[in-house]
């Protein structure tokens, strides 16, 4: 049984693909749904017109990787973290752009390293970074590293130049647990 032209799956695929009677472009509804391109070329202009990125690419920082990293942990310690007092300074030395900031007003002022993924580090190189970017004298050296994925996704570390004592929990009935007192005594051994 043959079919007749034109009414076989064919016209169906034909006709779903939108290139059925003399149809000539995309539909009304397709044209709504797609992407303007100017819409597109204004999100990435004001990315790359930011005035912090464009302070940040002025640093002796020859990567713009390391930058756009550095701003994009930026942009996630102001706005998703709430951070307060965040700044920024090129560490010519590493090609690093380093990041300063509070967690909640009245810390102490916390060092943050952003780095693309790509980027490996040796211990004696993050040594070196604890050493330059050390800022309480009172403190162990510490510092943040932010790990930048491709897709933006930002993972942060805290690394510290031997062990740190972990803070008493904030919940006072566990303070007082027969648990915890075991378990502090265990690490104060």
């Amino acid at each position: 049984m043959e079919e007749a032209p034109g009414s076989s799956s064919e016209a169906r695929a034909a006709e779903s693909r939108g290139f059925f009677g003399g149809d000539s472009g995309p539909s009304d509804r397709e044209q709504q749904d797609a992407p303007k391109a100017g819409r597109r070329e204004l999100r990435e202009d004001w990315l790359a017109a930011h005035p912090t990125l464009t302070r940040m690419m002025s640093l002796d920082v020859v990567d713009s990787g390391h930058v756009y990293a550095a701003f994009l942990v930026y942009l996630d310690l102001l706005e998703a973290r709430n951070w307060h007092e965040v700044s920024y300074v090129g560490l010519a030395e590493f090609q690093l752009v380093c990041l300063h900031g509070r967690e909640r007003e009245g810390d102490d002022l916390q060092v943050v390293v952003p780095t693309p993924v790509h980027v490996s580090f040796s211990h004696e190189k993050m040594r070196q970074i604890m050493k330059r970017t050390h800022t309480v004298s009172d403190s162990p050296m510490s510092i943040m590293l932010a790990i930048v994925e491709s897709d933006s996704t930002i993972v942060y570390y805290k690394l510290t130049d031997g062990f740190v004592m972990p803070d008493p929990p904030d919940d006072t009935e566990d303070v007082d647990n027969k648990q915890w007192r075991k378990k502090r005594k265990r690490l104060l051994r």
